[in-house]
């Protein structure tokens, strides 16, 4: 009898202690969630899209306080370790004081993948489709001739994408650049702020290209991505095998060209890439956050080649769209409930663009799922505070700036100076850690509002007042009334 008491107490125990794992598991990607969201707004969505949201979460040591994180490929882990990692262990320890150090390493499991190489090396290159990290075509010439990988996301097609009065003339004229016949246009420039769905175009190009040419050869980058193809063939002297391959492709995709500003080299290639292109009637996609005119130092000759063809504007989606966006999303959590004023609140409330409709969505249903509650009006005001925040009003970091030395007295010309007295050092960090956390700016962005500072400056500031407001209660209570301001 004892014998059975002490299984019983010892199966309890075992509950307790999976119960209390389960729920560290769900309290550890609720804060992911928000990390990775804020890490969104501040790398942008290409730079997020191919290294951080690949990131899944590990292991976490107690005792050391180290947060394991992987990636699926070596290439993928070294680059996030080497450029991200900094950014990673600050976002983790302001959401959990807990957290002392974050390790970047390959998932356990996943088998080491060659580097990618656009240059031809005789290497069919890494195609990270499961992290999208990296969305290129390229191919190998071998006995059954030319094969593609591609690694467009599968979940970005014609079918997935809703369309209304703001988005229709972009979604046709993509779906005639991937038709069988010709198209009338090419280049085809997709313009778009963010969020508002011409990536998701770009993807569902390429998929219905490859349905009706299986053979295609397709080179899907983003503009930033081009450039490190680009520097990396000019290093290793592979400049002519970099221009052979780009130029055999039947289908170029260009994701946020306005990276590429200012690179007069690049610039210079992709003009000739583009000419050599359409001579031979390939097919040829841009998208930019701003019209071919509105980007600054490109050179007139590149501005000219991308205008030439058509440039479909994607507007601001509309309630109604909003709406049928979160219907149609809702297909793939069938059978689970969403009650028809939740999908109104969440269109009328979330409108600055669909990616943060849509990944509120996501987030609203799965804390539900992982909390067993039902979705309700209630639970979407409480659990998405911080998007709903964002979408009423936005921050700028001028008032901010102007704020902050109204608290303090101080003159507005301090927030740029030079001087280190205290009186005025303090408040210029005050205010360079509330535009990091109230606004979607980057660093060195930060940094040049405050004078041309460095971006280390900036994340000084910010890991300096995150640690004051928890040893002292004045400076607290001084970012509380801070917030309260800017917020209200």
């Amino acid at each position: 009898m004892k014998s059975r008491n002490g299984e019983a107490r010892a199966a309890l125990g075992k509950g307790q202690e999976e119960s209390m794992e389960d729920l560290e598991a769900v309290n550890l990607a609720a804060d992911w969630a928000d990390i990775s969201q804020g890490l969104r707004k501040d790398l942008g969505h290409q730079l997020h899209s191919q290294w951080i949201k690949p990131i899944q979460l590990g292991g976490f040591c107690k005792e050391t306080g180290t947060l394991e994180l992987y990636l699926p490929t070596e290439f993928s882990a070294n680059w996030v370790q080497d450029r991200f990692v900094d950014r990673l262990s600050l976002a983790w320890k302001i959401a959990r004081s807990e957290v002392r150090n974050v390790r970047v390493s390959v998932h356990p499991g996943r088998r080491k993948l060659p580097e990618l190489s656009l240059a031809g090396d005789g290497r069919r290159p890494a195609n990270d489709a499961d992290s999208s990290m990296i969305a290129v075509a390229a191919g190998t010439i071998g006995e059954q001739g030319f094969t593609s990988s591609v690694g467009l996301d599968p979940s970005l097609t014609f079918a997935a994408f809703v369309t209304g009065e703001s988005n229709v003339l972009a979604c046709n004229a993509a779906q005639r650049m991937a038709a069988t016949e010709t198209p009338q246009f090419s280049p085809l420039y997709l313009k778009a702020a963010t969020g508002q769905g011409k990536t998701h175009l770009l993807h569902a190009i390429g998929h219905a290209y490859l349905a009706s040419h299986p053979r295609a050869r397709i080179f899907y980058c983003s503009a930033e991505r081009f450039m490190v193809e680009f520097v990396q063939a000019l290093k290793q002297n592979q400049m002519i095998e970099f221009k052979a391959r780009l130029r055999s492709f039947d289908l170029l995709l260009v994701d946020d060209i306005q990276f590429i500003i200012g690179k007069a080299s690049a610039q210079e290639e992709l003009l000739y890439t583009i000419d050599a292109l359409l001579a031979e009637g390939k097919r040829l996609v841009f998208a930019a956050d701003r019209a071919p005119q509105a980007l600054d130092g490109v050179e007139p000759r590149l501005l000219s080649r991308l205008s030439m063809g058509l440039v479909a504007d994607i507007a601001a989606a509309d309630i109604e769209l909003r709406r049928s966006i979160l219907e149609s999303k809702l297909t793939r959590f069938a059978p689970l409930s969403v009650p028809e004023d939740v999908i109104d609140f969440l269109a009328r409330t979330i409108t600055r663009n669909v990616r943060e409709l849509v990944g509120g969505l996501n987030k609203l249903i799965a804390y539900a799922q992982l909390t067993g509650q039902e979705v309700s009006l209630q639970l979407a005001e409480e659990q998405l505070t911080d998007i709903l925040s964002a979408n009423r009003r936005r921050i700028t970091i001028d008032e901010i700036q102007r704020t902050v030395c109204q608290f303090y007295r101080i003159d507005r010309a301090e927030m740029s100076s030079k001087r280190r007295a205290r009186a005025v050092v303090r408040p210029r960090q005050v205010a360079m850690y509330l535009s990091k956390v109230l606004t979607p700016r980057s660093y060195p962005e930060i940094g040049r509002k405050f004078g041309g500072r460095d971006h280390s400056t900036v994340i000084h500031a910010v890991r300096l007042i995150e640690d004051l407001r928890q040893r002292d209660a004045d400076m607290d209570g001084d970012v509380r009334s801070l917030l309260r301001q800017l917020e209200s």
